[in-house]
């Protein structure tokens, strides 16, 4: 059982950067979407993390309820 629960995890999270746009806007280049993943991170364990947090939860958000592809927001 928890390995079909991790599946369906990954499956999520993979549809999760197909619906930010980051594929297209990447032209699939795996090293950029891993840089990108990996600079994000470096932010969540610095001092801006509760900040960054906040931001990307609320522009997060407003993506999904508007529910279209390239939904980045470059004024949020």
């Amino acid at each position: 059982m928890k390995r079909r629960e991790r599946t369906r995890q990954l499956i999520e999270l993979g549809g999760l950067v197909a619906k930010a746009g980051l594929v297209e806007l990447t032209d699939d280049d795996r090293a950029v979407m891993f840089g990108l993943l990996v600079e994000a991170a470096a932010t969540l364990r610095g001092e801006q993390r509760g900040q960054s947090l906040l931001v990307w939860r609320r522009r997060g958000k407003r993506a999904f309820a508007g529910s279209g592809a390239g939904m980045a927001d470059p004024g949020a």
